[in-house]
């Protein structure tokens, strides 16, 4: 392993002397603050994409990059070590551009220390002193049920004091349940063999061994039985009933007794996080759940989300053992750094697979429904934090424009069309100043004949309302209408029309020199231009209109293929889309060659299509 770091030397210089070799890189901004690191295959080739305009990076990429201002790499000798490298890095640094995870509790975990007498007990902190953490349980309640069974099965404590913290001497302290049994009969002063031994047979159930446990301890119990010795066979059998009990309220979920990891990630692109679920199943059983939702990921794909997941999570603290198979949601973007990491580690290949169907299928859906609550759970919790966290521009807009009330759902409209024709309408939400983009509403005009922004404005508004009312839908705080009084004036005779109106706030945003009109006032309020209720404003009058011209683009595309492409005889709604695929537009097809027509839908059906542009018979 070996670094490379001169701050004097231009970064792209740098890039141009990088190795084709594995290892991992560090972007840094002018004051040395880590941007982003990564791990690459080879790392002139990684490195340099960054830095080139075809590399197809989003805005926050973008961003990122021109911030940079120094590169440090460190060759490694192979992929796997990179990818160790690359994620202790990560949680020592912790880079602004890199994938951020937020666990929403500290789990639980049963500790197992690095001692001569090692000690079992139940923690929320993991120290990296050597000592083993079995979990983390997604319960409390699971976890004291496996701590229960530890002291019934195999007589231990399980307590997080020491013994030789304890003055006997003293007498026992209040706050300690478990003193006297510790005094009386404690695990630590058994002899030694015997203690490791016992500690053995824990980790293994800790690790799910329960059916090879039991098999193990039956036959103990038979020697024991033969040999005489009944009392250590009456423990036996105490240890036996214990596990069984425990193995019994395990959930099967696997026919064979099979040890796998199941990893799902779920995105939820509102809430601009994802959610990654492990299940681990050892013995065929499921002996824990896992999660942890991840930030920073508007410039991900899926597949990249999940590697990041699993590769994390192997290489981090919540690590166990390596289970014989490894199941994910979704195809990584190169496994084979994992796999040669999981090889490592295990000895032996692991199976890396994304299964199709079957119970490990079954497993995998049921891990993404874990996900799809969990997110649902933290849009909730957002969602309630946010509404004690009123943003300013919400606050000024009902300041500016004299509201009864703060206007944090805000449902703005606007028309669409093209000298009459084609004509819709959109309706976008606004909650607490951010877009809400599931609410989102489009409409085709159905009853006005012509370029009449007033009457479809009057349609449109009558519509959406009587829906809510018919449905008891929530009701905006503020209906924001594009244009001036006359768009204005439509809207209120409509809600009245109805029985809508006084329901909520209605206002006009004429777009000439951003006069907001009020019903029932003849001049127009004139929000100062640098306020951010007006900017406010803008942006959802700017987005409504985005939305509104989108959707008029794509019905009027459709009417242009009916009407151009379907008018040929044979080509149909199926062939005019392949066509449309393939060449783009109508127009492109009108001018492609009839070698490339004939390619794409057939000798025939192609000649058909050329001869109608070009006005030649068909052979």
């Amino acid at each position: 392993m070996s670094s490379n770091h001169s701050p004097d030397v231009d970064v792209k210089d740098k890039v141009d002397h990088l190795p084709l070799s594995p290892g991992v890189y560090m972007f840094k901004d002018r004051k040395g603050r880590r941007l982003y690191i990564g791990k690459a295959k080879r790392l002139r080739n990684r490195v340099r994409s960054y830095f080139q305009d075809s590399g197809g990076h989003d805005g926050r990429i973008r961003v990122m990059v021109k911030k940079i201002d120094d590169l440090e790499v460190i060759v490694t000798d192979s992929e796997s070590e990179a990818l160790i490298l690359e994620n202790n890095l990560i949680k020592k640094h912790q880079p602004r551009y890199n994938v951020m995870y937020r666990d929403d509790k500290t789990y639980p975990y049963i500790c197992v220390t690095n001692a001569d007498r090692p000690r079992v007990f139940p923690t929320r902190t993991v120290i990296n002193d050597g000592s083993k953490y079995y979990g983390p349980y997604d319960s409390v309640r699971h976890m004291k049920r496996m701590l229960e069974t530890i002291r019934k099965a195999f007589g231990l404590c399980t307590c997080a004091v020491s013994r030789k913290t304890i003055d006997r001497t003293r007498g026992a302290p209040s706050w300690h349940s478990c003193f006297d049994d510790y005094l009386e009969s404690c695990s630590g002063d058994w002899e030694l063999e015997e203690y490791r031994e016992t500690i053995h047979k824990v980790e293994r159930m800790l690790n799910g061994r329960t059916d090879a446990l039991i098999r193990d301890l039956k036959d103990e119990m038979k020697i024991a039985s033969d040999a005489l010795a009944f009392e250590q066979a009456a423990r036996l059998r105490d240890s036996l009933q214990a596990v069984q009990k425990y193995s019994r309220k395990m959930k099967v979920v696997a026919k064979k007794k099979v040890d796998r990891d199941l990893f799902a990630i779920k995105v939820d692109e509102e809430l601009s996080e994802a959610c990654g679920v492990l299940f681990k199943v050892r013995e065929g059983k499921l002996i824990s759940k896992f999660h942890r939702f991840l930030k920073n990921i508007s410039h991900l794909e899926k597949g990249e989300m999940l590697q990041s997941f699993v590769e994390d999570y192997y290489t981090g603290q919540y690590a166990g053992a390596i289970p014989d198979e490894v199941y994910i949601s979704d195809d990584l973007v190169n496994d084979e750094p994992l796999r040669q990491y999981l090889y490592e580690q295990r000895g032996k290949k692991v199976r890396v697979h994304r299964p199709q169907r079957g119970e490990k299928a079954k497993m995998i859906r049921m891990a993404l429904s874990n996900a799809k609550l969990l997110l649902g759970e933290r849009k909730l919790e957002k969602e309630k934090a946010a509404r004690k966290r009123i943003p300013h521009s919400v606050k000024e807009l009902k300041e500016q424009l004299g509201l009864d009330r703060l206007p944090r759902r805000i449902e703005c409209f606007d028309n669409s069309n093209l000298q009459g024709t084609d004509p819709v309408a959109s309706m976008v939400c606004f909650v607490d100043a951010r877009p809400r983009k599931s609410s989102y509403k489009r409409f085709h005009i159905k009853t006005v004949e012509g370029p009449d922004d007033f009457a479809s404005m009057k349609e449109v508004l009558s519509r959406r309302y009587s829906r809510v009312m018919k449905e008891k839908e929530q009701i905006p705080d503020l209906i924001v209408v594009d244009g001036g009084k006359g768009q204005l004036s439509s809207a209120v005779n409509a809600l009245r029309d109805i029985g809508f109106y006084g329901q909520c706030e209605v206002v006009g945003l004429a777009k000439r020199l951003e006069e907001v009109f009020l019903p029932g006032r003849s001049q127009p309020v004139m929000i100062p231009k640098k306020s951010s209720a007006l900017k406010l404003l803008q942006r959802i009058r700017d987005e409504a209109h985005r939305f509104a011209i989108s959707f008029h683009r794509d019905k009027r595309s459709k009417r242009t293929i009916k009407t151009e492409l379907t008018q040929i005889e044979g080509i149909g709604d199926k062939t005019a889309q392949q066509l449309l695929k393939r060449f783009g537009s109508v127009k492109s097809v009108q001018q492609a060659p009839l070698e490339q027509l004939q390619e794409e839908i057939g000798n025939k059906t192609g000649q058909k299509v050329y001869a109608y542009y070009h006005g030649v018979e068909e052979e």
